[in-house]
């Protein structure tokens, strides 16, 4: 066996260290190639670090919570040698170990170059496709494709150069499940017509058989227990079992290993969850049964709940019992309260910092007016029909960032950056459109790339994609990446007017109202329309006032009249 040590890699592009948010893994656990072991927190994402070897964990060498810098080691490996990893892949496939000086599939990392600092293989997604058949697919989309018992080899990318993506997974589950399904039809229409009652039903001397469980019966025969005398599971599994309240013995396993059981996390949760939902559907009829003996005890009567029942989270109709308190607390993370201190760091701090540099370099000008958008309303409830038909959800953004997009044509100073180092202002041939978006985490802004060249439905199922996975924090830093303008959205939360901080290095921001009826005066008369609020904040340096005010102009003409985005 031989140690290897693994370096806290440049998980963003020139980013120095990176918090250790948590591990996955624990001295003594098994881990394979590509299988998460922790979780890095910088430049506004959270990044999953996978395993570069399948071998033992040696040894963690920082604590959950520290931040640690970029090219430290912060892990170490039992991996064996090339010799044995060898025999042993030839002994698992019953042939013969290749000769010595074979190449070996898992690298050594002394042996060669490191990565480039920056790169989408250093923010754990892996390299294309090698010699051997390895799939180019990040980490969670391996662990999907392991869910779904799907075969990466035989599914192909359609992300950039290939590499697999969830939806790829998905796809091909749902092409083997309906394979499945067309081959039980043959079967079924080669052995001929479906039984009727009276052939299924038991001869003299034979015993029926028992219906296949549903509902109430059906949670209760997934969460039956193993019982078994000896189950092989890793540490951290075992604490997960601990933590959930099961028995490792009674999980059911899904593989063996020496030719014992061997349960996996997944699998204890699972158990976990079927054991819960057997609980509640067996206390749901217990209550059902409750009542209809109260009803049946009182007829014409019917108890309504009572107030204190409500307040307590007594479940609508058709809702689960909610958890009991204790589960809750036990839980439920502690929600930081008065008198605490909350550590500056990770993605707070790097909204800090990139509003600070924002704000004390560029002198800030803003520009507001407001539209009346009664056709955009109208356009929008015609066309969001059609647009879910489409599995698109169609929302006013797509709309503002196509009149941006024609206003920056427009007015190209507005789509620019200044190197000041060079002393030029920058004007760019690309129209890459920033959303700004709240997250639990904080302010991120993922960036619609190519919006001149991308339609409204386009727009808005890219912009959708990006606020989704965003939020689920589970965005590449390469969608956060790169963009010549921003959009942010003060209407979400009941706002009109505002002075937004640019998104250095870019020189302008727009930010939306919300779209409510307000009074307008037309002809001489006070009327209410539909009208939305537009804030402009610019760099000075680049933009002036003048300018400014003419870009916003022309956005109010493509919103006030939105057909004419048809022209673009």
């Amino acid at each position: 066996m031989a140690i290897k040590e693994f370096k806290l890699p440049d998980v963003g592009e020139g980013v120095a260290e990176g918090e250790l948010v948590a591990w996955h893994v624990e001295p003594g656990e098994t881990v394979e190639e590509d299988q998460t072991v922790a979780e890095v927190e910088t430049d506004k994402a959270l990044v999953e670090i996978p395993s570069p070897y399948d071998g033992t964990v040696a040894e963690l060498r920082a604590e959950e919570g520290e931040v640690v810098p970029v090219g430290t080691v912060i892990i170490t490996f039992e991996v064996a040698g090339e010799g044995e990893a060898d025999a042993s892949a030839a002994a698992d496939a019953g042939g013969e170990a290749e000769p010595a000086g074979a190449e070996s599939e898992t690298a050594d990392t002394d042996a060669g170059p490191a990565p480039d600092a920056g790169s989408e293989a250093a923010a754990g997604e892996e390299a294309p496709d090698r010699p051997g058949g390895r799939a180019f697919a990040p980490p969670s989309v391996r662990r999907l494709a392991r869910k779904l018992d799907v075969d990466l080899s035989t599914v192909s990318g359609s992300g950039p150069s290939g590499r697999l993506t969830e939806g790829d997974v998905r796809r091909a589950a749902e092409d083997v499940a309906a394979d499945d399904e067309a081959t039980a039809d043959d079967v079924s229409a080669e052995v001929g017509s479906v039984p009727t009652a009276e052939s299924t039903a038991p001869t003299d001397g034979e015993t029926a058989a028992e219906p296949e469980p549903t509902g109430a019966g059906a949670a209760g025969a997934a969460a039956e227990a193993a019982g078994r005398e000896r189950t092989l599971a890793a540490p951290a599994t075992r604490r997960v079992a601990d933590e959930v309240g099961v028995d490792i013995d009674d999980v059911p396993a899904v593989e063996e290993r020496e030719g014992e059981a061997f349960v996996t996390v997944d699998a204890v949760r699972e158990y976990a969850e079927a054991q819960r939902a057997a609980q509640e559907a067996d206390a749901e009829a217990l209550s059902q049964e409750s009542t209809a003996a109260s009803a049946a005890a009182s007829p014409g009567e019917l108890a309504e709940p009572s107030a204190d029942a409500t307040a307590a989270g007594a479940p609508a109709d058709g809702e689960a019992p909610a958890a009991t308190e204790g589960a809750a607390t036990a839980e439920a993370p502690a929600e930081p309260g008065p008198g605490d201190r909350i550590p500056y760091r990770g993605v707070r701090r790097s909204i800090g910092e990139a509003m600070e540099r924002a704000k004390y370099t560029a002198p800030h000008v803003t520009h507001m007016d407001t539209v009346v958008v009664e056709d955009l309303v109208s356009l929008r409830a015609d066309l969001k029909e059609t647009a879910a038909e489409r599995d698109v959800k169609l929302t006013y953004l797509p709309f503002v960032m196509k009149a941006v997009v024609a206003a920056l044509k427009e007015y190209p100073t507005v789509n620019a950056s200044l190197d000041e180092d060079a002393e030029e202002i920058v004007l760019h041939d690309e129209y890459n459109l920033g959303v700004a978006t709240a997250t639990d985490a904080g302010l991120m802004v993922p960036v619609v790339k190519g919006a001149d060249g991308k339609g409204l439905l386009d727009l808005a199922k890219s912009a959708n994609d990006l606020v989704e996975s965003a939020r689920e924090r589970s965005i590449p830093l390469s969608e956060l990446r790169g963009g010549t303008f921003t959009i942010t959205n003060l209407g979400s939360v009941g706002g009109e007017y505002g002075t937004p901080i640019i998104n250095y290095p870019e020189v302008a921001i727009l930010a939306l109202g919300s779209i409510e009826e307000r009074p307008v005066v037309e002809d001489g008369e006070v009327v209410a329309r539909k009208t939305l609020p537009l804030s402009l904040s610019v760099d000075h340096r680049v933009i002036d006032g003048a300018e400014a005010a003419q870009f916003v102009n022309t956005v109010m003409e493509y919103l006030a009249n939105p057909r004419l985005l048809l022209l673009e």
